[in-house]
Order: structure tokens, then C-alpha cells, then sequence
């Protein structure tokens, strides 16, 4: 066992033994395991760091059960593709992070580490409550329309959802697969960085986050603008401020792409109808009613409507890749507030289906604080492909921002 292996597992065993038993972001994990992985880890870029992995991905030591009762105590024979990328460039794996149901709307029990009373979000809600509560530093977490994007904020760290397609899918349970991307949870842009050098190809890349100004901002209120709370209007309006000061700020008028939302609706109801069709066929009364009524509204939908809403998004992301000409990125809001109670559920996807049919790279960063005192999220956006710009713009951006919220029970 290295000495900086072996250090790493005391110091994540030691935090996790101390929040796990309130935050309850694990759906498993076992020290005896860590201690055995940490003498035989590789070393590599990500050495010394704690990967957590969202429970809708494959692992050969831990349990994947996609957050259902119908997979209680289920184990794949090999590790997915990112979890076997991760290991090979030095993390520890710890175990795996709640996630909804089929990283849908059925909440688990982890709570929101700045306030038990309140969601860490949906669907990556272990990943993100777990690199809050600095259990993890690494979170495996993916977005089928605000899975990613909306725990990030709520728990006040950092959220990383690619170019759709950049990560590898292999060995991770899809929801619908015109949208389903792999991301990172993390507590800053530049462990982000280094968690995309290893993911993004076979084998890892040198980290080379460069901070960079950008000239033009775009600022987006979006369509949905009338479902922003104030904690979200606030923070908008605060970062457009702060940044106004360095650099050529302009709204974006994104009227044009309204349709958005419910284009994005149809696509994932007939796909997720598609993907769960043996556990809808076999296994319903195991289903919860939001997945339920989800894949019956896919069963609804006609394959010429369907098709019809795929042609619609190319259109829309023809439209988006133009306004790309005139801004190096766009900012937009992450949530419509601060973390919702939990017996209100996850919160509302309604600010991130647009770029999640997009396709864009988005990364979500903290800074802001809402009405209750806790974190509001904004993200930053990045034409397709532009995923290492978009790092770079952001790690900048994270600059001007205020620091990220601490939860009470970190301080």
C-alpha cells in the first residue's frame, strides 16, 4: 500500500463514518473493500482522490440496483467503462452514491448536507450531497434533462455535464439514450478538469485547465424565466454584475427556442418506454407511480411524433450553434431556487431541458446563496464540442464568483 494511498483511505473512511450516518448519500460502501482497494491502486493522475459512483452504473464489488427494489442486491460481473478509467488512473472507488429511481423523480433518503429539511436534488443526489459533505471527491453523476445540473446546485458544488457523447455509456443503466450523458460532481472546476482528462478518451490526457477571460458573455433568462424564484432572479442579476465589470455582458433573447421543453418531454418519454420495457412488462408493481405514468405517457406517443420532435431538436440545435458565433458562453440558471423540502420532491427540471436537448457542455457553479441562506447555482454554457473552453472559461468564471456555500456540518 502507498503512503499517500493509504493516507486517503483513512482521511474518506474518517469523513464518511462522520457525515454518512445523517447524510445517507451512500447506497453502498465497505471499509474493509476500501482498505483492500487502497494496496493495490494504481497510481496515476487521479491518485489519492475518492470516487463515488452513481448507482445507475456498473461496478463488480458493490451492489447496482439503478435505485429500484427490483434489482435488491443485484451485482454485474465487471466494472462500466468510466468506473474501470477511474480506477486505472489512481482514484479509490468507495462505494455507490443514491440515485432516484431509474435516475428518474422517486427520491432515495440522502438529504441536502446545508439543510436535512431539504433535497439534495434528483437524480445524482448521493454523488452531490456526498462531494458537499466531503465524502467523496470525484462524483459520478449523469443527466437525462436536470439530473446533474440541479444537485449541483442545490448542494453549492461544482457540475460537470459534457458534450453529449464525450464520456463512455458502456455499463450504465440508459433512461433515454438520445440525452443520457455521464458527468462529474466535484468540489471545484479544476478536479472537473482532471476527472474529464481521464474520461474523455481510452487513456488518460494531460490536464491542461488554462483559466481563461472570455470577451462576450450571453446572459439567458430562458423562456421559463416566469418559474424563477427570487433566489434565482437575485443570483442571475448578481453575476451579470460581477462579471459586467470584466467583460462584454449581453442578454440573449431565446424565444425562438420555447418549444424546447416539451420537445424534450416527448423524446424521453418514448425512449425511457423503450429502455424500461421489461420492467414495465415483468416487474410493474415494483415501479413507482412517476415512472409508471412516465412510461405509459411514452406508450401514448406515436413513432411519427416521435420522429417528428427529433427533426424539431436538430433545427433547434442548428439555431443554437449560431448564437454560439456571438458569445464564448452563455449563462443561465441552474434551478428555479434554493433546495425544495424534501417532502416536495426533487425539484423542478424545467432550467436545464433546454441545453440537455441541446446537447451543450454545462458546468454548474456555486457562489450564490438564496432567501433561506442556501446555495443557488448558475451554469455556464459552451457550444458543442467546446468542452475544454468551456473549462477553461469556467475556472475563470469561478474566480469572480464568491466562494462556494460550506455546509454547517463541514465547518
Amino acid at each position: 500500500m502507498s503512503k499517500n494511498a493509504s493516507e486517503q483511505a483513512v482521511r474518506l473512511l474518517a469523513r464518511i463514518e462522520r457525515h454518512e450516518p445523517q447524510i445517507q448519500a451512500f447506497s453502498s460502501y465497505d471499509p474493509a473493500r476500501l482498505r483492500q482497494d487502497a494496496q493495490t491502486v494504481s497510481d496515476g493522475v487521479l491518485s489519492g482522490l475518492g470516487v463515488g459512483v452513481k448507482d445507475i452504473i456498473d461496478t463488480v464489488h458493490y451492489p447496482t440496483m439503478y435505485g429500484s427494489p427490483i434489482y435488491s442486491g443485484h451485482h454485474t460481473v465487471n466494472d462500466a467503462a468510466c468506473v474501470a478509467q477511474l480506477k486505472a488512473a489512481g482514484a479509490l472507488c468507495l462505494g455507490k452514491t443514491v440515485t432516484t429511481e431509474f435516475a428518474f423523480f422517486q427520491a432515495g433518503p440522502t438529504v441536502n448536507p446545508h439543510d436535512f429539511s431539504r433535497t439534495p436534488g434528483g437524480s445524482s443526489s448521493g454523488s452531490a450531497a456526498a462531494v458537499a459533505a466531503g465524502m467523496i471527491d470525484i462524483g459520478l453523476a449523469s443527466q437525462t434533462a436536470a439530473s446533474l445540473t440541479r444537485p449541483a446546485s442545490y448542494c453549492g458544488v461544482v457540475g460537470f455535464k459534457p458534450s453529449y457523447g464525450r464520456y463512455a455509456a458502456a455499463g450504465i443503466k440508459g433512461l433515454a439514450p438520445s440525452f443520457d450523458t455521464l458527468g462529474t460532481i466535484t468540489i471545484d472546476v479544476a478536479t472537473a478538469a482532471l476527472a474529464d482528462s481521464v474520461l474523455k478518451g481510452p487513456l488518460p490526457a494531460p490536464a491542461s485547465l488554462k483559466p481563461k477571460t472570455p470577451v462576450r458573455i450571453g446572459i439567458c433568462q430562458t423562456p421559463w424565466w416566469d418559474q424563477a424564484e427570487p433566489s434565482t432572479r437575485t443570483a442571475l442579476h448578481n453575476a451579470a454584475t460581477l462579471l459586467q465589470k470584466h467583460v462584454s455582458v449581453e442578454e440573449v433573447d431565446l424565444s425562438a427556442f420555447v418549444t424546447a421543453a416539451d420537445l424534450h418531454v416527448t423524446i424521453m418519454s418514448y425512449e425511457a418506454c423503450q429502455a424500461l420495457a421489461w420492467e414495465y412488462a415483468e416487474r410493474k408493481s415494483l415501479l413507482s407511480p412517476q415512472i409508471t405514468k412516465l412510461l405509459e405517457a411514452g406508450r401514448d406517443i406515436t413513432y411519427d411524433v416521435y420522429r417528428a420532435a427529433l427533426v424539431d431538436a436538430e433545427k433547434l440545435r442548428a439555431g443554437i450553434a449560431e448564437i454560439f458565433k456571438q458569445y464564448d458562453v452563455l449563462l443561465a440558471p441552474a434551478a428555479p431556487g434554493e433546495a425544495p423540502r424534501m417532502e416536495d420532491g426533487t425539484g423542478s427540471p424545467i432550467f436545464s431541458r433546454l441545453w440537455t436537448l441541446l446537447r451543450l457542455p454545462t458546468v454548474t457553479l456555486p457562489g450564490f446563496v438564496g432567501l433561506n441562506g442556501l446555495p443557488v447555482g448558475l451554469q455556464l454554457l459552451g457550444a458543442f464540442g467546446t468542452d475544454e473552453a468551456l473549462l477553461n472559461f469556467a475556472a475563470w468564471v469561478e474566480t469572480v464568483f464568491p466562494p462556494r456555500p460550506v455546509p454547517v456540518i463541514c465547518r
